[in-house]
């Protein structure tokens, strides 16, 4: 099929895989409660939210595929949204390549969403893949940076203090966030060609940024923050309980 007659179909790509050591030992981050849910359900919802997406595919632990797909398949998930579960690799790289490969024919627009941003509005969604379908091959939600930012060189032994080399301006800069979302061919181009090297690419943009491709950004949402720390899951629960509290969510 060809790029003229490929269908305006678009498909989110999560990779899982990861273990999550910053949140502590037990289970993989993905999997992690979150108002009794696990993190990974909360994401899967997120991305089914929008009507553009019609298929989400969850690059799970290798060892872990068949639990995956048991935990989506005892939760309310869209019906209109098909759902896929694929082992990944080990690294994120790695991962988001074979959720890739999982693509059925037709697929032209690919949203890749970080599973530890289970809030992500369905508006922010929307305008990542709004920009793509209108011509973009890479869009990045993201936030002005509220920090001033310094550049240090790192030092010899940790816990030492650091040298500032530079402080950028923070009217330049900004916190990135997902789902990013591709043309189809962009990025399996950008994951064919940039080299799968040590732990590999956790951002996907900025690998088609190394193609030489344009990237732009939409604005993203602060309820898309990243669920890293144990205070960021107290973060996700007030979220959630605004949310019932408001919404009925």
């Amino acid at each position: 099929m060809t790029d003229e007659t490929r269908p305006a179909r678009t498909a989110a790509v999560i990779p899982a895989a990861g273990r999550g050591v910053r949140l502590g030992p037990g289970a993989p981050k993905a999997l992690r409660a979150l108002n009794g849910t696990p993190m990974l359900i909360h994401a899967v919802r997120a991305m089914a939210a929008s009507r553009a997406v019609s298929l989400v595919v969850v690059v799970a632990p290798a060892d872990g595929a068949a639990e995956v797909k048991n935990l989506l398949d005892a939760h309310a998930l869209p019906e209109r949204t098909d759902y896929l579960v694929v082992p990944g690799g080990d690294t994120r790289q790695e991962s988001v390549r074979l959720g890739l490969e999982a693509l059925p024919e037709g697929v032209s627009t690919v949203l890749v969403h970080d599973a530890a941003r289970p809030l992500v509005p369905v508006d922010t969604v929307d305008a990542v893949v709004e920009a793509v379908r209108d011509g973009a091959v890479a869009v990045v939600p993201a936030l002005p940076v509220a920090d001033t930012v310094k550049e240090v060189e790192p030092a010899a032994t940790k816990g030492d203090p650091e040298s500032v080399v530079a402080t950028p301006a923070r009217s330049r800069l900004r916190a990135v966030q997902t789902p990013q979302g591709f043309d189809y061919e962009t990025l399996v181009n950008a994951h064919a060609t940039v080299a799968l090297t040590g732990e590999g690419a956790t951002d996907d943009a900025g690998m088609v940024e190394r193609l030489g491709a344009p990237v732009v950004v939409v604005p993203g949402h602060e309820e898309a923050f990243k669920v890293t720390r144990p205070l960021d899951l107290v973060l996700a629960e007030a979220v959630l309980a605004r949310r019932r509290a408001n919404d009925g969510f």
